[in-house]
């Protein structure tokens, strides 16, 4: 599984359509509202590069009211929480 964390600025008067239209692209698992310099935080779970590259690169940039974004690519996650079962839908 592949994980990036999307920090996302948006126009300040459509902060809640924004997150709604992340929420509801596929491979983004959670949206958050945030203090700070960022206004967004989305996280974005996919199986392969490609898909994360269509997410970021085609579907956010599509999202009427983002103004600019920063993708991390998480490689080592520490939690208690298996994540990976979480996230699995069981399909391969």
């Amino acid at each position: 599984m592949i994980t990036a964390i999307v920090l996302i600025k948006a126009d300040v008067s459509r902060i809640p359509q924004v997150a709604e239209a992340v929420a509801d692209i596929e491979g983004v698992s959670e949206v958050y509202s945030v203090t700070g310099r960022t206004d967004l935080i989305a996280m974005v779970r996919v199986k392969e590069h490609e898909q994360l590259s269509n997410v970021v690169a085609e579907k956010l940039r599509s999202v009427d009211g983002i103004t600019d974004t920063e993708t991390h690519i998480a490689y080592r996650a520490y939690s208690k929480v298996d994540l990976e079962a979480t996230f699995d839908l069981g399909l391969d």
